[in-house]
């Protein structure tokens, strides 16, 4: 079985079934929008606008792209990307291109067109299926990326180097293409990055995909009645995997676009929404807005919701007990993952094990978990080590990279690079990331990336960029300098000068002060994090060792 099978059972017993429902808020139609900048939106619900699909439907468009593919000589193998925001056309689009055998290949929509078209020729991508938000940087990029290749773009108003989805995909069948396919079939290529932060592309079986259904569905016990309110945007594995669950059930799935408290609990109230996954800043937010009075609960309808759940970042134990005492009745759980094992839950705490937040959990419905030293030696229970995971939802490789793929897979185990350690009850701690990414309200930034901007500034004699502990987004980028000899520079010159960076990659703070280097020419970044940010030395001095 694969997980288009699910797509097609949920046609034929519920075709008439709401599946998805998309809701977003006001903007001004002449402005494109990042999904960030959504939560800066003066929240109006009352303006918002909502579009729905059924099972039947949902199925039909996801029939009528895989033959228009396949009309386009794609067959079992190929890949198509996806760059695109959330939107009724998304996972239709996605199901479609598994149909065919092909990989779908989703893009983040925060890549530069640099980005962009690095992933695409990493991926060997055939058809790059985009929409408005995203039509100047492919335009930049066309004439590069357009050769052997084909561009589709999605939405109103069609770029000359394009050719139009709606136009296509209204004259194709909308029946099954029937393409034969078994779970050792390739499915997907995701994305991440290692510690230099060029991006990885993650190769994954329809058995993994499939694994990840039954490990949602395990964890949270999603039925038919559930509604599931999907914020995240679609492209990362988290959203996509927790959404899993609506599509095994034949639930109902609402995609928000917008993240203030106000959007949050209007789409739950007049949905019925039962399930929400949320980030810690949205959490953060929700909790200040009800504390503070902005927001009154007595405005919606509320009693459905039984279920929320945190992942991508470490969970503050104080969040979670002030959102009990404001909502007691609700279930909470926790999930960790990581892309190369098909996103959330190979280890989770579990609704039942609330007395052990800020736990990670304990090993996912069919995964194995081990705590290793530098030699790949399991180490006793309450030493740190690796992190190690096993089960069907591990990664293939990394696609068309060899010797990334042989540093993280050994045996069947993946090593996720995150320090751990067991408690006396088997619930893992994560200590550190031997990784020097930083995890800012759920988003991967990627320090090597900051510090080579900056030091492209002429008066920037060093750099380097750690994460400094932040209530809010759980971690924020702290750019430390060494001015060059005879020079000044200011904070003011330093934020004018990144301004040319994306928002998300701009640090919220700049210290200057030297950089210290290890007799090889690194940098000492476990030492700036012990000056900077306090952290245990115990923590550190494993990261320095595994890192030899």
């Amino acid at each position: 079985m694969i997980i288009t099978d699910f797509l097609e059972k949920n046609a034929r017993e519920f075709p008439n079934d709401i599946a998805l429902v998309e809701i977003n808020p006001e903007i001004k139609e002449d402005r494109r929008v990042t999904w960030k900048e959504f939560e800066l939106i003066e929240p109006n619900p009352k303006t918002s606008y909502r579009r729905e699909i059924t099972w039947g439907v949902f199925n039909e468009k996801a029939n009528r792209f895989a033959n228009l593919l396949l009309q386009r000589g794609i067959k079992k193998g190929d890949k198509v990307a996806i760059l695109m925001m959330n939107g009724l056309e998304w996972l239709p689009i996605y199901f479609g291109i598994l149909k065919t055998g092909a990989l779908a290949v989703p893009l983040n929509f925060r890549y530069s067109s640099d980005e962009i078209e690095y992933c695409v020729n990493l991926a060997e991508v055939d058809i790059l299926v985009f929409s408005n938000p995203f039509i100047g940087r492919v335009e930049e990029i066309a004439d590069r990326i357009s050769k052997g290749r084909l561009l589709i773009y999605v939405g109103e108003g069609c770029p000359s180097f394009a050719d139009d989805y709606n136009s296509l995909s209204a004259n194709c069948s909308s029946q099954s293409p029937m393409v034969a396919l078994t779970d050792e079939d390739y499915a997907a290529i995701y994305f991440s990055s290692g510690t230099t932060g060029f991006p990885k592309a993650i190769l994954h079986k329809h058995k993994a995909l499939l694994h990840s259904c039954m490990v949602e569905q395990n964890h949270h016990g999603q039925t038919k009645d559930d509604v599931f309110l999907c914020i995240p945007p679609l492209y990362h594995t988290g959203a996509k995997m927790h959404w899993f669950g609506s599509l095994i059930s034949g639930g109902k799935a609402v995609l928000l676009k917008g993240t203030a408290p106000e959007f949050i609990l209007e789409a739950v109230s007049k949905e019925k929404c039962t399930i929400v996954w949320l980030l810690v800043p949205w959490a953060q937010d929700m909790l200040e807005a009800i504390e503070s009075g902005r927001v009154n609960l007595d405005d919606y309808e509320l009693d459905q919701w039984r279920l929320m759940h945190i992942g991508a970042q470490p969970v503050p134990q104080s969040l979670i007990k002030r959102w009990k005492e404001i909502f007691p009745n609700h279930l909470y759980d926790t999930n960790y993952g990581l892309s190369e094992s098909i996103g959330p839950g190979c280890v989770h705490l579990g609704v039942d094990n609330i007395h052990k937040v800020g736990a990670i959990g304990k090993p996912g419905y069919g995964w194995e978990v081990r705590i290793v030293d530098e030699h790949r030696n399991t180490v006793a229970k309450g030493e740190v080590g690796e992190l190690a995971v096993k089960g069907p939802g591990v990664m293939t490789c990394y696609y068309r990279d060899e010797k990334a793929t042989n540093e993280v897979l050994a045996d069947g185990w993946l090593f996720t690079g995150d320090m751990a350690q067991e408690d006396e009850d088997g619930f893992i701690f994560l200590v550190d990331r031997k990784k020097d990414v930083i995890i800012s309200g759920g988003e991967n930034l990627y320090p090597v990336q900051i510090e080579d901007f900056i030091r492209t500034n002429n008066k920037v004699h060093d750099v380097a960029v750690i994460g400094l502990k932040d209530k809010r987004l759980g971690e924020i980028a702290a750019a430390i300098i060494e001015v060059k000899e005879g020079e000044t520079l200011t904070k003011e010159e330093v934020d004018k000068f990144c301004l040319d960076l994306p928002r998300y990659k701009r640090p919220h703070e700049v210290i200057f002060a030297d950089i210290p280097r290890n007799p090889t020419g690194k940098i000492e970044k476990p030492k700036l994090r012990k000056i900077y940010c306090g952290e245990s030395l115990v923590a550190t001095q494993v990261e320095m060792k595994t890192n030899k």
